[in-house]
């Protein structure tokens, strides 16, 4: 019988990566769901959700702060205004440009969002340990912020 190419678990590292993702999603959908926020995809939606601030935000600082294309920004941002996350306003310092800002309703999901995620969170922390799980969050971040892309050059 041949040796598993991955001798510490069965699957490759790229469907692991992507399983854990889904567990993660599926969990926050079907929470922000149940609690009334229909529509919001997180990995659509909260790549810029998240980096609305209180005040406003500008949509190209949306588009510096994701790393996203403005395109998509005001794509996002038009989704979030359909579904009653966002509105757009006035910019106090700016009367040509326009803020982006989070409704009541985007507010409160906004807060449901991250508090279900420190529950989920927490729950593997509990599982697996503390330590065991600071130390796979440090090797996931390190990974994410360190591609071998970077290295090669």
């Amino acid at each position: 019988m041949a040796e598993p190419a991955h001798p510490l678990h069965a699957e490759p590292l790229p469907w692991l990566l992507e399983r854990t993702q889904s567990v993660v999603l599926d969990e926050l959908h079907a929470r922000l769901e149940a609690a009334g926020f229909d529509g919001l995809r997180v990995l659509r939606h909260g790549r810029v959700f998240r980096f609305i601030e209180a005040e406003g935000s500008r949509a190209q600082d949306l588009a510096i702060r994701t790393g996203l294309a403005k395109q998509t920004i005001a794509e996002v941002i038009e989704q979030l205004i359909a579904l009653g996350y966002a509105e757009r306003g006035p910019d106090p310092f700016d009367r040509r440009a326009k803020l982006v800002c989070l409704t009541e309703r985007g507010i409160a999901a906004q807060r449901l969002a991250s508090s279900a995620l420190r529950e989920i969170e927490g729950l593997w922390e509990e599982r697996f340990g503390a330590d065991e799980y600071r130390a796979f969050l440090s090797v996931l971040g390190t990974i994410a912020s360190d591609p071998l892309t970077a290295r090669a050059n």
